[in-house]
């Protein structure tokens, strides 16, 4: 029997899936959206947060955390985390624990922000690109693949996606490739899609700083080659993402927040945003419900 892309990466992604649902708790770091790495991670998947904090309120602190939630409700006025908190926890049941596909460029506001989403909602947290590319061997390996077997890579990113969207509770940031098939598209339809647009020179200037790190000459001479290929890249994609359930919009909550720039936006912002949208797509779908019933 011929061994084909979707029989290897089902072989790898199943086991590995499985595997990393087992793994200790692994909290997220976060808060400024821009501080940090470039989006690049140390590993594919963020497990469920650990279920008490002895220090004060951060985003490490989870929803269990029953002495907390009990503070006075002056407390939770100022406290725009606790606020985070206790809008997940209201959002979580009506949630009933449908996953979460991010879509949007691969940037480092979308990284950080899935996993806070994931701590949030005590979900677990998966990079549907970084699953092909440990599948592949490695970052390197997995371009060689995809330069070489073109159908191939595509196959594999629709084999993670099919394994991914067969489970609940999951926090995904979905590659490129989740949008570029109406198989990918329905397979997204098994969660609630979430587009998170980040304006592209933010994109690329990640990418060109990230260039600059790894000891590439001229990064920086770079970095407008850089916005013009994601310019190209994101007309081509834009279609795809404009499916989602939902869109975030970085430049919109810069606005209604009243900001002066980008780099005021934190994680938490973000998410707060997204729990929002969440909220009223589960409404919408109670009142449906509600309406479908009959007398």
């Amino acid at each position: 029997m011929e061994i084909t892309a979707s029989h290897f990466f089902h072989a790898f992604t199943v086991p590995k899936l499985r595997a990393q649902l087992h793994r200790s708790p692994v909290a997220p770091s976060s808060s400024s959206l821009r501080a940090g790495s470039n989006g690049r991670r140390s590993s594919s998947c963020c497990q469920l947060p650990t279920t008490s904090c002895s220090k004060p309120l951060t985003v490490k602190c989870t929803l269990s955390d029953e002495t907390t939630l009990s503070s006075p409700p002056k407390v939770a006025a100022k406290d725009p985390t606790l606020a985070l908190k206790t809008k997940a926890m209201d959002v979580a049941p009506d949630l009933r624990g449908t996953s979460i596909f991010l879509l949007g460029m691969k940037s480092s506001i979308k990284t950080q922000l899935a996993k806070l989403l994931a701590e949030l909602l005590r979900y677990y947290y998966f990079d549907s690109d970084g699953l092909v590319e440990e599948a592949a061997g490695g970052e390197a390996s997995a371009k060689l693949f995809q330069e070489t077997d073109e159908q191939g890579f595509r196959e594999s990113e629709t084999e993670v996606l099919k394994q991914l969207s067969s489970m609940g509770r999951l926090v995904v940031c979905a590659g490129d490739g989740a949008v570029q098939s109406s198989t990918n598209l329905g397979l997204l339809r098994h969660g609630i899609t979430i587009w998170i647009d980040v304006p592209l020179d933010i994109i690329a200037g990640e990418a060109t700083k990230s260039d600059a790190e790894s000891g590439k000459s001229h990064a920086e001479m770079n970095q407008k080659l850089e916005l013009t290929q994601l310019a190209a890249m994101y007309e081509k994609l834009r279609g795809g993402y404009a499916t989602a359930d939902v869109t975030i919009s970085l430049q919109r909550i810069v606005s209604l927040a009243g900001y002066d720039d980008f780099d005021a936006v934190t994680a938490e912002d973000m998410a707060m945003e997204v729990l929002k949208e969440i909220e009223k797509l589960t409404r919408v779908k109670k009142m449906m419900e509600k309406a479908g019933r009959p007398f």
